[in-house]
């Protein structure tokens, strides 16, 4: 019979095996705790010069492509509307119908006198002729009978206004008025509006010193003028109006109220998603940049030392690159001074990308991180990030 092992040399060996096995399991898994983690992964784009549009966002208010007041043009009691509110209704479609029963019954009469009027004035004819009446008294007959027929047009356009037609095709908003109501006393009434918004104004202005900068700035050779007519609608929300407009004009005086020049643009609006009264940003180039850097709103940071952007160097290192703008070119910062052409900068996972770090880049085309006209977003809020010291070149 064997001697029993002490409990002391158990529990030794128990230790010992435990041990062991750790050991096996760091061999398996080299990347469990305490072994190197590998840089992260960030998007860049190699910056390069090329010509740009300086762009400028006004705020406008879009306004109605044709506006008709439905009207009542004669006295009486609204008897039925015949239109549903907020529907599109037709050119001639009626609209509101006034009580006609006294306008009847004067185009009757108005006709009547007419029909007096001829009988006399044939009766006259012969009698004329035998020197009966006379040549006045003829003459007063046939006065008598353009009157009649004066008084009974008259009375048939009274009779026809009292079903008040749409003047022009277009969605027609909410009734003013109600039926038995007195309309048309004193004034025409406004009984509702009609309005077309397959195409849209905006309505946008611009200050008078900004124009004097811009025309300095042409005056010296610093941009060339653009002759694009075409501008962007910048939604409440930030995003972008799919269907571009066009700049149609531009007041040549200055308004003495607001000292800015008033400008209307058109826009078009399909599906009517766009609706009158709506505030927007009209987004339109108004100079052009030869050999400048463009680079998205994304990658630009700010601090209270101005804007800056991370940069990558060939080995990966990353540094904080101040640098100086000079206007949008759509949803891009133009960049005039701290880049250069060839130079990476991330545009994809800024949280990533510390400087003094190391990074993995992967280069995306100009194209995909570049926001491209047409499909430019609302500028970002500036953040309040700060470079670290001693990395800004």
């Amino acid at each position: 019979m064997k001697a029993p092992i002490p409990f002391a040399s158990a529990a030794l060996a128990i230790a010992m095996s435990l041990a062991l096995s750790a050991c096996g399991n760091d061999k398996a898994a080299p990347g469990a705790a305490g072994a190197g983690m590998p840089p992260p992964e960030v998007d860049v784009m190699a910056v390069a010069t090329a010509t740009a549009s300086v762009t400028k966002d006004l705020p406008g208010r879009l306004q109605a492509w044709r506006t008709a007041q439905i009207r009542a043009r004669v006295e009486g009691v609204v008897e039925k509307r015949t239109f549903v509110e907020g529907s599109d209704v037709k050119a001639g479609t009626p609209l509101f119908v006034i009580d006609p029963r006294s306008y009847k019954a004067a185009a009757d009469a108005a006709k009547a006198n007419v029909a007096v009027a001829k009988v006399t004035l044939e009766r006259y004819k012969p009698l004329l002729e035998i020197r009966a009446v006379s040549k006045q008294e003829y003459d007063q007959a046939e006065a008598q009978l353009k009157q009649a027929e004066a008084a009974l047009a008259k009375a048939n356009i009274d009779l026809e206004n009292s079903i008040v037609p749409a003047p022009i095709a277009g969605r027609i908003g909410r009734a003013l008025v109600t039926e038995g109501a007195l309309v048309g006393k004193n004034e025409a009434t406004q009984l509702a509006t009609i309005e077309q918004i397959d195409k849209l104004y905006a309505n946008f202005s611009q200050t008078n010193t900004e124009l004097l900068q811009l025309q300095k700035q042409l005056q010296a050779g610093n941009v060339k003028r653009s002759d694009s007519t075409k501008v962007e609608i910048v939604l409440e929300d930030g995003s972008t109006y799919p269907l571009p407009g066009k700049l149609l004009f531009s007041d040549l005086a200055v308004d003495p109220d607001t000292g800015a020049v008033n400008l209307r643009a058109e826009i078009p609006n399909p599906k009517k998603e766009l609706l009158p009264g709506m505030f927007v940003r009209v987004r339109f180039a108004q100079a052009v940049l030869d050999d400048v850097i463009r680079v998205p709103q994304r990658a630009v940071q700010a601090n209270p030392q101005g804007q800056f952007v991370t940069v990558v160097d060939a080995e990966g290192k990353v540094s904080a690159r101040p640098i100086k703008t000079s206007g949008m070119s759509g949803a891009n910062w133009i960049v005039v001074d701290g880049l250069k052409s060839g130079e990476n900068i991330v545009v994809n996972g800024l949280q990533k990308a510390k400087p003094g770090g190391t990074v993995k880049p992967h280069v995306i085309g100009a194209e995909e991180a570049l926001a491209p006209a047409g499909l430019a977003v609302q500028p970002p809020p500036a953040t309040t990030a700060k470079p670290a010291a001693g990395k800004e070149g």
